[in-house]
């Protein structure tokens, strides 16, 4: 199940891996269960557009995007038989991909998508050996608040769907221009220590701003985003990303064939694809800068 917040990567992931299994022979089954997907550069097996469409349950029952998704997702709970119908013919050699939608709700507090996954792997049923990968963009980690409110978004899908999962940082060939590949393994995994060195923190010190200063004026949002009760939240929330010590990520690239192997690798394993493969890990050497050797 590819899952993350809208814009992290989801489509163009599973496009990638569909491309990448199809170069190695290997069968998979594409399911969209994204109502608002428009576009796709491979074409989905399954549809929940052929079940019910946002733009339909936007214009019909006046709703807005995050209503409507939600609309969607609960109307295809009450009719999983047609999930079921589109399921029941896949074999176990198939990898069964579902794109799913971008809003982050659906797997951090609202019990639709941890619903959908006990149907999907209810024994006796279509009994499914799941995997979530949760999807974040890489260019979070210039922000450190956004890091580590994605990080929380992603630990919190762990704690709600129950399932072998995999946090990965997308769109890597993005960053690779503005950050060193070496640098870029401690975000691998959430760290408190990551606050200290915060671009934004040292760029306000050196304009001569205060940034542990309390804000006078609640109202005034760009000094709540960058005063000190800002700057508490985000320790708070890096703390507790330390205490539950639960998440780290792995580096994609979609432009990347090894890059994409190696993350096809650890679902194989999650899924029980191959008893006897072991997850493939990138060389270190792989990540180094040229000339830093």
């Amino acid at each position: 199940m590819v899952m993350g917040p809208a814009g992290a990567g989801k489509s163009t992931f599973c496009a990638s891996l569909i491309t990448h299994l199809q170069l190695n022979r290997r069968s998979c089954y594409y399911v969209n269960l994204d109502p608002a997907a428009e576009t796709f550069e491979h074409q989905p097996d399954l549809d929940i557009k052929d079940l019910i469409s946002l733009e339909d349950v936007m214009e019909e029952l006046k709703l807005g995007p995050n209503g409507g998704l939600i609309y969607c997702f609960d109307f295809l709970l009450e009719n999983l038989n047609w999930l079921e119908e589109g399921l029941n013919t896949v074999t176990e050699e198939y990898l069964i991909i579902f794109d799913m939608p971008g809003q982050i709700e659906l797997y951090t507090h609202i019990p639709l998508v941890p619903t959908l996954v006990n149907f999907l792997k209810k024994p006796g049923s279509l009994d499914i050996r799941l995997c979530a990968a949760y999807l974040l963009e890489s260019t979070f980690v210039v922000d450190r608040a956004k890091y580590f409110a994605g990080s929380l978004s992603a630990m919190s899908a762990m704690l709600m769907l129950g399932l072998p999962h995999l946090n990965i940082l997308s769109k890597m060939d993005l960053v690779k221009d503005s950050i060193r590949k070496k640098d870029f393994k401690k975000f691998l995994v959430p760290d408190a220590t990551l606050l200290e060195d915060d671009p934004a923190d040292i760029a306000a010190r050196k304009a001569g701003i205060n940034v542990d200063a309390p804000v006078d004026d609640p109202m005034n949002k760009d000094a709540m985003l960058s005063g000190a009760s800002f700057k508490r939240l985000n320790t708070a929330v890096a703390h507790l990303m330390d205490q539950f010590s639960m998440v780290n990520f792995h580096k994609l690239d979609c432009t990347d064939e090894d890059s994409l192997a190696s993350i096809l690798s650890y679902i194989d394993d999650c899924v029980q694809w191959a008893e006897a493969q072991e997850p493939r890990e990138l060389a270190d050497e792989e990540y180094e800068e040229e000339g830093d050797e």
